[in-house]
């Protein structure tokens, strides 16, 4: 089994102790909330945390009480009340993450001890997100002085083990993404920012994650941190990232983001979806084994590359196929395929778009609505194959506003569209509706257009798109001519 859901969720109390003092404590608090509901759905084996709290020194430490029990009190916001807890702990996991961590050159160790204090953010989140201790969970300390290597592989140990044990797990990094506090206290309905560059760089960092690109933020970590009060170095990220997989492939959403005491916090959902972008964005060493920072301690005349490390999983981006993107790709460069998660999934192994030099094919784009796959204005047919009434004026509708949402991801738009090809399963009945609301949509753009009537779609649609497009940094001008014959 593998890691079916991941999620960044804040260490700060503020969403579980007062989570109606402002509008982004109950922002955060709702998106809690939504981030369980989605655990529930997933019905886990297993929730593994990567705490940004639960700071150590000596290696790093696993949880083995089975069942944790204390009244906690943050030391910074002490005011804002106790938090009774009794949690539950899988000390078999924690033995077994602990052994494949030691594999792997890491420092591990199981901690079991009557009251042994559980840090602020491991409470809130577990309390917030799994109060009944319906699953069981494993947590994981943050060395202080871990770097990226270690970091990394203490996430692959993570996965090993879950591979070992066969479980179905959440992985979860408990970490702000900016972590510059007020010095002094801030009522809650005036909180903000503590840095407007720490907002602005957070900002970035959560639109790339709202496109399920983890990898590339695990990467554009240490440049986060050069630029803003990352929490940790957002080391929460390189664990999760390479615990859930070191790709781009998850549908992501930002379930909300708001200050708390100044800092930038997040409920972030990133779901593994084969679909979705690609493989890594930058070139960067993929460790499978801790030597040691830089390398210290691999044998004489060895380096990371000839000391028995494995041989990267993740293709280089020399050797790979070109990312997936949802922008537009440098004029002059090859192929880039685009994957856009506001959309429907593509019923086969093709992209939404693919972008080669100034131009946008899409591939065929039906009425279905990304998530639920329902059809507006009803399907042609039922389950068991009768035909059924429809209107094709919302389905058009529907079709040409997924086009748009395309383009969009892209980095284009529907004013760019220069060639549609149309497939109506019936012409007869369904041409008139659909050239009415074509004329309004996409009547004053102009592009050309060729209609065809065709037996069926995969899908029970009557109808289905095929567009050209210029890309949104595309010369329209220079474009003339080349959609001709």
């Amino acid at each position: 089994m593998t890691v079916e859901l991941a999620l960044i969720v804040p260490r700060m109390p503020h969403p579980l102790l007062c989570p109606d003092a402002s509008e982004g404590y109950r922002a955060l608090a709702d998106a809690y909330a939504e981030a369980r509901r989605r655990i529930e759905a997933v019905q886990p084996d297993l929730i593994v945390l990567y705490s940004a709290g639960w700071n150590s020194i000596l290696g790093h430490q696993v949880q083995a009480d089975p069942a944790p029990e204390w009244v906690h009190v943050d030391q910074d916001f002490h005011a804002l009340g106790s938090i009774p807890y009794k949690l539950r702990m899988d000390p078999g996991f924690a033995d077994a993450m602990t052994e494949a961590g030691q594999a792997r050159g890491l420092r591990v160790r199981t901690v079991s001890y009557k009251g042994f204090p559980i840090d602020t953010g491991t409470v809130t989140a577990l309390k917030l997100l799994n109060p009944d201790n319906r699953f069981p969970a494993s947590v994981v300390s943050c060395n202080i002085y871990a770097d990226r290597a270690e970091t990394v592989v203490l996430g692959k140990a993570a996965a090993d083990a879950i591979r070992a044990q066969n479980r179905r797990v959440v992985a979860i990094a408990v970490t702000n993404i900016s972590h510059r506090l007020h010095s002094v206290p801030v009522p809650p309905d005036q909180d903000r920012f503590a840095s407007l560059k720490d907002d602005e760089w957070t900002r970035k960092l959560l639109e790339i994650l709202d496109e399920g690109r983890l990898e590339d933020v695990s990467q554009l970590a240490r440049t986060f941190t050069a630029q803003a009060h990352a929490d940790s170095k957002l080391k929460g990220i390189w664990w999760l990232a390479s615990c859930a997989g070191a790709h781009n492939r998850y549908s992501g959403e930002v379930l909300a983001y708001a200050p708390v005491q100044g800092a930038g916090c997040a409920v972030v959902s990133l779901k593994p979806d084969a679909l979705a972008v690609a493989n890594l964005e930058f070139d960067e060493d993929d460790v499978d084994v801790y030597r040691g920072d830089r390398n210290v301690l691999a044998p004489a005349g060895e380096t990371a590359s000839t000391a028995g490390t494995p041989a990267p999983s993740a293709p280089r981006r020399s050797e790979a196929t070109p990312v997936a993107a949802k922008s537009p790709a440098r004029r002059g460069t090859g192929r880039v395929d685009v994957a856009a998660d506001r959309a429907p999934k593509p019923v086969g192994a093709y992209p939404h778009a693919r972008r080669v030099g100034d131009l946008l094919y899409l591939s065929g784009v039906g009425p279905r609505q990304a998530g639920t796959d329902a059809i507006p204005g009803g399907p042609i047919r039922n389950a068991d194959g009768v035909a059924q009434e429809y209107d094709i004026e919302a389905q058009t509708r529907a079709v040409i506003d997924n086009v748009r949402r395309i383009l969009e991801a892209a980095g284009s738009s529907l004013d760019r569209v220069l060639d549609v090809t149309t497939f109506l399963v019936d012409m007869d009945r369904d041409f008139k509706g659909y050239n009415r609301v074509y004329a309004e949509l996409l009547g004053g753009i102009g592009p050309t257009r060729t209609t065809l009537a065709i037996r069926a779609l995969p899908t029970p649609i009557a109808i289905e798109l095929k567009v050209v497009a210029a890309a949104g940094d595309a010369d329209l001008a220079s474009l003339t001519g080349v959609m001709g014959g």
